[in-house]
């Protein structure tokens, strides 16, 4: 566990001394939403009914954006090829990096949420669905995304062939996501769609960090 949470430090303050790659997928997402408003329609009902999917293509979008660069520092340095040599488990490294990037990217965009849903005139109730949606949605697209990110960690533009490897894995939680805003909206009970997206975390967190660490021996193999 030292080594775990030893390894979130180092991530956040690397982030941190980086504040360009800290804000701007928070910048994106807010740039992509704000467009909205000025490209369909300012009006009250049409932005309420297109919030939640709005929202929320807005934050896979911005968590595509920052999966390039998850092991690819560590990648151009050579410090990634020492991790998989050292006797630490390679997993728990993983796992760490994983973490730390929902916590620059994905805590973020859940925080900021509840200030873009009411400018796209979400009810209190939506705007609660859509924090909690976000809060259980954001882990499992950085717990995905790092399978793509550790594929093609050797690849000089990865980042297109991630969004075509790591999409189709995004579609489910989506789908399940927008379903539960739109039922918070009409106070509708959206228990069951937190318990959808709890189940596909648990199972992220079992499959995605060892599935993660082969695809980056297999891209350092190469």
């Amino acid at each position: 566990m030292s080594l775990f949470f030893g390894v979130i430090k180092r991530e956040l303050l690397i982030a941190y001394r980086n504040p360009a790659d800290l804000l701007n997928p928070l910048i994106f997402f807010v740039i992509v939403i704000s467009l909205f408003p000025l490209g369909i329609s300012p009006t009250e009902q049409v932005l309420s009914q297109i919030a939640p999917g709005v929202i929320w293509v807005g934050a896979l979008l911005s968590t595509l954006l920052s999966m390039d660069i998850l092991f690819r520092s560590d990648y151009d340095d050579g410090s990634l090829e020492q991790m998989t040599l050292s006797r630490e488990p390679f997993l728990f490294l993983i796992l760490g990096k994983i973490v730390s990037h929902w916590l620059v990217t994905g805590l973020p965009l859940a925080l900021l949420s509840p200030l873009l849903a009411l400018m796209l005139f979400m009810n209190e109730a939506g705007a609660w669905a859509l924090f909690c949606s976000l809060l259980l949605g954001t882990p499992i697209l950085s717990l995905l995304g790092a399978i793509g990110a550790g594929l093609t960690v050797g690849l000089r533009k990865g980042g297109v062939l991630i969004a075509v490897l790591i999409l189709p894995l995004f579609v489910p939680v989506l789908i399940i996501a927008t379903a539960m805003v739109q039922a918070g909206m009409q106070s509708v009970d959206y228990t069951g769609h937190m318990l959808w997206l709890g189940a596909i975390l648990a199972a992220s967190i079992g499959f995605a960090p060892i599935a993660t660490s082969v695809g980056v021996r297999i891209s350092l193999s190469h």
